[in-house]
C-alpha cells in the first residue's frame, strides 16, 4: 500500500496507528518481555475492544494501522485475539494491516477478514535465515501488494569465527532480525543490502527497535539512521521509544521525512502524555497544528 498515491521518496512522514492484542485484550507491553511460559511486562490494558479502537482510526482517518495478535497461534487466547481484530477490521474496512502467527495456509484468512495487508516475520526467518521458499510461497499466495515483512530487530555484537567480535563504525553493535514474540536472534543484519533484498518481495517493511520498544525512553538513534540512509523504495514504519514529539521530529530529521511512525505506550489513549489528536495532526515541519 502506498499512502496518498506516493512512493516512499516522495512521501513525508505520517503517523501509522496500532492495536496490540493479548488475551483478547487491547494492551501495550513492553518489548521483548513476551514469552510463550509467562505473561509480559504491561505498559497498559484498555478498557475497551478493538473495535473501539477501529472507529477511532476510521473518523481521524489515519489509514495504514497495524493489528498485532500477541498470543501463540494455535492457543485459545490466539483465537480470541482473532475475534478482537476482526471486530477493529469491521469497523475500518481496509484501515489495518494484520500480524501475528501468519502463514501461508492462513494469510488469505485474515485479508478475507477485512486486512489490506499481511504482516510476516517468524514464518519466514526461519532457523536463523531467510526461507526464500516460504518467502516465495506467501508472495504467490496473497501478491507482493499485500505482504509487509516485519523487520523487527535487537542489537547484537557480531562475533566471528575466531571469536573476534565486530561493530560497525559508530561502535555500536549491528542489529539483527529477532522472531517469535522477538525472543530469538535471526543470522540476518538489519542493513542496506538486507533491505535491497527483501524490497522484491514487500509492499512495505515494518521495523520495531526491540531494545527501546514500549519503554518511552526515547527512539533508537542508530537504528533511524541506517534506516533513513538507504535509497531503496518501500516504505518503512519504525516503531520503538517514541515518547514525545522532540522524539517525532528525531525520527522525522534522521529518516529523512520517509519514514512514518508508529506510537504505542506513550499515546494518551493507550494511558501516555502524548496527546492523540495532536499526533494525528502533526506536520511535516514538526508538531504544529
Amino acid at each position: 500500500m502506498v499512502l496518498n498515491g506516493l512512493s516512499r521518496k516522495g512521501r513525508i512522514m505520517r503517523f501509522r496507528p496500532c492495536i496490540d492484542i493479548h488475551d483478547g485484550k487491547v494492551k501495550q507491553i513492553v518489548g521483548g518481555s513476551l514469552k510463550d511460559t509467562v505473561g509480559a511486562d504491561t505498559n497498559y490494558v484498555s478498557e475497551h475492544g478493538a473495535a473501539y479502537f477501529g472507529r477511532l482510526y476510521r473518523n481521524c482517518n489515519v489509514p495504514g494501522g497495524h493489528i498485532i495478535l500477541l498470543n501463540k497461534a494455535g492457543t485459545k487466547e490466539y483465537l480470541e485475539d482473532i475475534r478482537e481484530a476482526s471486530d477493529a477490521m469491521k469497523e475500518y474496512p481496509g484501515g489495518f494491516m494484520i500480524g501475528g502467527g501468519i502463514t501461508e495456509e492462513n494469510a488469505l484468512e485474515f485479508i478475507e477478514l477485512g486486512a489490506s495487508h499481511v504482516i510476516v516475520t517468524s514464518y519466514v526467518f526461519r532457523d536463523g535465515m531467510i526461507d526464500y521458499d516460504r518467502l516465495n510461497a506467501l508472495v504467490q499466495k496473497v501478491g507482493k501488494d499485500k505482504l509487509v515483512l516485519d523487520l523487527s530487530c535487537r542489537k547484537k555484537k557480531a562475533v566471528s569465527a575466531d571469536g573476534t567480535v565486530s561493530v560497525d563504525g559508530t561502535g555500536s553493535e549491528d542489529y539483527y532480525i529477532v522472531t517469535d514474540r522477538w525472543q530469538k536472534y535471526t543470522d540476518v543484519k538489519v542493513c542496506h543490502e538486507t533491505l535491497d533484498e527483501l524490497s522484491g518481495y514487500a509492499d512495505e517493511f515494518l521495523i520495531h527497535g526491540v531494545d527501546v520498544e514500549g519503554k518511552k525512553s526515547g527512539v533508537d538513534k542508530n537504528l533511524l539512521q541506517i534506516l533513513g540512509s538507504w535509497e531503496g523504495n518501500v516504505p518503512i514504519t519504525y516503531a520503538g521509544g517514541v515518547a514525545s514529539f522532540e522524539d517525532m521530529d528525531t525520527v522525522r530529521e534522521l529518516g529523512k521525512g520517509r519514514i512514518d511512525v508508529t506510537i504505542g505506550s506513550a499515546l494518551s489513549i493507550f494511558g501516555g502524555d502524548m496527546d492523540f489528536q495532536e499526533v494525528v495532526s502533526y506536520k511535516e515541519n514538526g508538531n504544529e497544528n
